[in-house]
C-alpha cells in the first residue's frame, strides 16, 4: 500500500490556531510508513516541538508551494492567493461548490495548475460527512450567543480553552430566567454541539430538524430569544430571518449563524450577508426598539483551538490510508472536484 507524503502547512489566517493532525496522531501515522512534514507557524495552538518529537520534519512557514511532486498538503481554512496556479493536492476547506465568494477564483487556480482539490466537507460515506469540526463550531457559536444576549460580550473574542468557556457560561446563569433557544438542525454534529453548550448555560432549549421546517412557522421561530442555525443547505429554500422580520413584533434578539453561508445564494439568513470577525462579532439589525443582532464567525472551532483540532485529527487520520488511491470517502470528494471543475 502507497503511502503519501503529508505536508502540514502553516494556516495563512493570523486568527487561526487550529492543526488538521496533532502529533500523536502523526506519530501512528509515521509509524505505520507516511512522511509527515509540518510547516512552522507563529500562531498554531500546538507547538512545532511536540511534532519533531513524533518524528515529523520541520519546514519553514508557506514552503508548501516548493513541496514535492506528489505531496498532498493537508489544511484548514482558506490558500493565500499566492500562487495564482495551484499544481499540488490540496486537503481544506474550500468553500468553493455552493457559489460563494471567490469560489470559482479557487477553482480556476487548480484548473490553470493541474492540481486536485480534495475539499473536506465533501469527505462523505453514503452522503454523511465523516470529517468536521461541526460539533465545536456549534459549540463555540452557541457559547457566543448567549453570553452576547446576556450582555457579557461587549468587545472582540480570542481563543481560549473549554474548560474557561464553560466556567463563563455557568456563571452568566446565575441571575437569568432560562432563555427560550431554538437549535434549528439539532440532530447534527453542529447542532448537538450548540445543544450542549446551551445546556451548559441553563437555557431552555427547542429543537428543530429538517421535518420542523418543511414547513416553516415563523411565528414560532420568532417567539424565541435565540436561535442558532446549523443547518446546511444547497439549495434556496424559504430562510429562517429574511429582512422582512426586522419589522415585525418578535422576541428574537439574537442569531448564532453556525453554517454561515453568507455568501451563499442558499444562504437561509440572508439578512446577513457579511461574516462577523474576532474583533467585531457582533452585526445589528433593526431598530433600537426592534433590535436583532447576529453573530457570524465563519471559524468557530478556532476559538477552542485545542479541542477542535484534536476532535478533527481524530476523525481524519483513520481515512489517510485510502488517501494514495483516492478510495471510500477521498473517491466521493473526488467526485465533487471533477463535477466543478468542467
Amino acid at each position: 500500500m502507497s503511502t503519501p507524503h503529508l505536508w502540514i502547512r502553516a494556516e495563512a489566517r493570523p486568527t487561526e490556531q487550529r492543526v488538521p493532525i496533532v502529533p500523536a496522531d502523526a506519530a501512528r501515522l509515521i509509524a505505520d510508513g507516511f512522511a509527515v512534514t509540518v510547516e512552522e507557524s507563529p500562531t498554531r495552538i500546538i507547538p512545532i516541538e511536540n511534532f519533531v518529537a513524533a518524528g515529523c520534519s520541520v519546514a519553514p512557514f508557506g514552503s508548501w508551494v516548493d513541496a514535492p511532486d506528489g505531496a498532498v498538503v493537508v489544511g484548514i481554512k482558506e490558500l493565500p492567493e499566492d500562487p495564482a496556479d495551484l499544481s499540488h493536492t490540496h486537503v481544506y476547506f474550500a468553500h468553493a461548490y455552493k457559489g460563494q465568494e471567490g469560489a470559482q477564483e479557487v477553482l480556476d487556480r487548480f484548473r490553470r495548475g493541474g492540481g486536485q482539490l480534495l475539499d473536506v466537507e465533501y469527505l462523505t460515506v453514503d452522503g454523511r460527512r465523516v470529517v468536521a469540526f461541526g460539533f465545536w463550531a456549534g459549540y463555540v457559536g452557541a457559547a457566543l450567543a448567549v453570553l452576547r444576549h446576556r450582555g457579557l460580550l461587549s468587545g472582540g473574542v480570542a481563543p481560549m480553552s473549554r474548560a474557561d468557556l464553560d466556567e463563563q457560561l455557568r456563571a452568566s446563569a446565575e441571575g437569568h430566567d432560562p432563555e427560550r433557544a431554538l437549535v434549528i438542525g439539532s440532530r447534527g454534529r453542529s447542532g448537538r454541539g450548540a445543544i450542549e453548550a446551551l445546556e451548559t448555560a441553563g437555557c431552555a432549549i427547542t429543537r428543530w430538524d429538517r421535518a420542523d421546517t418543511e414547513t416553516l412557522d415563523k411565528d414560532a421561530l420568532l417567539a424565541h430569544d435565540l436561535l442558532i442555525n446549523c443547518v446546511v443547505s444547497d439549495t434556496k429554500r424559504e430562510p429562517f430571518v429574511d429582512t422582512a422580520d426586522l419589522d415585525v413584533p418578535r422576541r428574537l434578539r439574537t442569531v448564532g449563524d453556525v453554517t454561515c453561508d453568507v455568501t451563499s445564494e442558499a444562504n437561509l439568513l440572508p439578512l446577513n450577508t457579511a461574516i462577523t470577525t474576532w474583533d467585531e462579532p457582533v452585526r445589528a439589525f433593526g431598530s433600537e426598539g426592534n433590535p436583532l443582532e447576529v453573530i457570524a464567525i465563519d471559524n468557530l472551532p478556532s476559538l477552542l483551538p485545542l479541542e477542535s483540532s484534536e476532535s478533527f485529527s481524530a476523525e481524519l487520520t483513520p481515512l489517510l490510508p485510502d488517501l494514495a488511491e483516492r478510495q471510500g470517502a477521498w473517491a466521493a470528494s473526488l467526485e465533487w472536484f471533477h463535477r466543478h471543475l468542467i
